[in-house]
């Protein structure tokens, strides 16, 4: 069964939330980063990428930049910035964008789940990104931001999240894009009731944030090690989540962008895609994909259609029907030679928030050569395919609304 914890956390003072809260470390890059913290000294982007603390020129995997975020967090803490909840709680967090809401139960979930399959993963992690998240969290001693958790609908869980944001928030703020966030702080009787129906699922499912789920969970093995007469109830056996029922998600597309064509001219690149897919071109004109094997593609100033065979697919195989994995076995893999989306570094992704203009950027600027748009998965696919034992590509799935990080810290001390 699936294992929550109500957990003291460490969170902003109300008058500083909005200036806190930031987005997640990942969905910046560096450069992007520093300009979102101009002015304000107080956001959590110093905490999670702190190596927007540094010269442009600075290792950002460098013992000095997770020493700094862990030294950024201690100023705030010493500011009066943050503090810490004399009760163990559990947290409400609802998300509303485009008049759509969901609302989460944030606790800590227990690392056994991970290392048990009760918390089920449908992606590989990166092993850089892994060991960068591991050092973050073991360095700060801490779980910065909470990983993203779904779990299947359930009516009494529903009932109890229903009656609590009937109250005020603690936090109620709208980000500069537009999405609203608020936090209610549940504690004693209400929080033991969830914590006691959240044991009755039979598991959990990794939505976003595969790497530092790994992270949180191999640092508690760490320390475990460190500390062999633990009794099972210390800190570091947890990490934290936000879990959101399924059916209140949304899953948008994750898209693909190229570095060349593997010495193939664009002639030829379009010949060989021939062989397996029906290829149109659209033109000037923006081309999204609105069904499944129809794939947007963007080379040399034009968009193209990419209706792919019915032989290239399997609607039997949960992995084999995912247009992510058509694109891999009939272009990334035997034209492109791109074997492993892990590490190859001739491929970059691009979360579908960003849209399709960031695709046309990306490729127009010389950076990257050719960009392949995709459908989204459902949340269906996503839960029949962990259930499976099975593994997604990599960055298949994008979520919206991102979760914004240092509404609630869980400390592993």
């Amino acid at each position: 069964m699936a294992r929550i914890k109500a957990f003291k956390g460490l969170r902003p003072i109300r008058e500083k939330v909005h200036l806190v809260a930031s987005r997640p470390y990942d969905v910046l890059n560096t450069e992007e980063a520093r300009k979102e913290v101009e002015g304000n000294p107080d956001s959590f982007l110093h905490v999670v990428k702190p190596e927007i603390d540094f010269p442009a020129d600075q290792n950002p995997y460098a013992s000095e930049v997770y020493l700094k975020g862990k030294e950024n967090f201690t100023t705030l803490k010493e500011n009066g910035i943050f503090f810490q909840d004399d009760k163990e709680c559990i947290y409400i967090y609802r998300l509303t964008m485009n008049g759509k809401s969901q609302a989460g139960i944030v606790a800590a979930a227990a690392i056994d789940d991970y290392f048990q399959n009760v918390i089920k993963k449908h992606e590989l992690t990166r092993p850089d990104k892994e060991e960068d998240r591991k050092k973050h969290v073991f360095v700060s001693e801490m779980n910065a931001e909470p990983v993203f958790f779904a779990y299947p609908a359930m009516d009494s869980l529903d009932e109890i999240v229903s009656k609590i944001v009937r109250d005020k928030p603690e936090y109620d703020f709208t980000a500069e894009d537009g999405v609203r966030h608020e936090l209610w702080v549940v504690h004693d009787e209400v929080a033991n009731q969830i914590v006691v129906e959240f044991d009755k699922l039979p598991a959990t499912y990794v939505a976003d944030g595969h790497h530092r789920t790994a992270a949180a969970a191999l640092v508690g093995k760490d320390l475990r090690a460190e500390n062999p007469s633990y009794i099972g109830d210390e800190s570091f056996n947890y990490f934290l989540a936000v879990h959101f029922p399924d059916n209140q998600l949304t899953i948008i597309d994750y898209n693909r962008v190229v570095k060349d064509l593997n010495g193939h001219s664009k002639e030829e690149f379009i010949e060989l895609l021939k062989d397996n897919f029906d290829v149109k071109l659209i033109g000037k004109e923006q081309f999204k994909p609105s069904k499944l094997h129809e794939i947007g593609m963007y080379i040399d100033g034009d968009w193209y259609a990419l209706d792919a065979f019915k032989r290239t697919y399997d609607n039997s195989d949960p992995i084999g029907v995912l247009d992510v994995t058509i694109l891999s076995n009939q272009i990334l893999r035997p034209i492109l030679n791109i074997v492993d989306l892990r590490t190859d570094k001739r491929i970059d992704f691009v979360g579908g928030i960003r849209g399709l203009g960031e695709l046309e950027k990306r490729v127009d600027s010389g950076e990257m050569k050719v960009a392949f748009a995709l459908y989204p998965v459902s949340m269906k696919q996503l839960i029949d395919i962990a259930d499976g034992g099975e593994i997604m590509p990599p960055k298949t799935t994008w979520f919206e609304p991102k979760l914004r990080s240092g509404l609630v810290v869980h400390s592993l001390k």
